[in-house]
């Protein structure tokens, strides 16, 4: 439960009236974008109010009539959800902020120089969306709008989403160890166990990721490894 100086204000005005409740701003926005978070974490009180700075509470019988409840937690959330919620500057700078710093992280693992067929650093995405002055939208997820990012990027980067087919052949004494690391990338396809032991799989990689999954397991492997790029 977040902390009643650390709140702010979700606001729904309904039927010409207005209903408030104190939140926690990063878990408010969450749960406003469909994710599963627990209600009571978000809220710093239980209370519903008419106006949360005066101390004002709604009347719960009036509450019961338009929400269908009387319930503070099942309230909070049709108000967070439906409603808006009140962020100071700063707030909502540093959630843009982070909010950028997820869709860089999901372009630079998916996409790929065509030219080159080699991954962009975050530092080059991060720079060609200053340029093109890429505006984040805190009512939308990072997954939302990458697509959106792609579009103005293009212009000033050779860009494109791409997967990439990988096999790879680790040795047997590897193959327990590696067993984590190979699921922490994505969905084995297809994976064979040799007489010898050893562990052959093929998996479906975003391109961005390819050559960070061939590192890390050479790495575990002491360079044992046989890896490639099967399309």
């Amino acid at each position: 439960m977040v902390k009643l100086e650390d709140a702010v204000i979700a606001r729904l005005e309904t039927h010409g009236e207005r209903y408030e409740v104190l939140v926690d701003p990063d878990l408010a926005l969450e749960l406003k974008h469909g994710k599963e978070v627990d209600v009571a974490q978000v809220l710093a009180v239980d209370t519903i109010f008419k106006d949360s700075k005066k101390g004002d509470k709604a009347s719960e019988e009036r509450i019961k009539q338009l929400f269908g409840t009387s319930n503070p937690l099942e309230v909070a959330k049709i108000i967070i959800k439906k409603g808006e919620i009140q962020l100071t500057t700063e707030q909502r700078r540093k959630m843009q902020e982070d909010r950028k710093k997820q869709i860089i992280a999901i372009i630079a693992r998916h996409a790929i120089n065509p030219q080159t067929n080699a991954p962009h650093p975050p530092q080059r995405i991060e720079k060609a969306m200053e340029e093109a002055r890429v505006h984040v939208d805190l009512s939308k997820t990072a997954e939302e709008q990458v697509q959106q990012v792609l579009k103005v990027l293009r212009p000033i980067i050779p860009i494109r989403f791409e997967e990439r087919t990988v096999a790879a052949r680790i040795p047997a004494q590897y193959a327990g160890k590696a067993y984590s690391v190979v699921k922490s990338f994505g969905e084995i396809k297809k994976e064979e166990w040799q007489k010898d032991g050893s562990w052959i799989i093929l998996m479906n990689l975003p391109a961005g990721v390819v050559d960070e999954f061939f590192e890390a397991l050479n790495s575990l492997t002491k360079g044992e490894v046989g890896t490639k790029i099967v399309k």
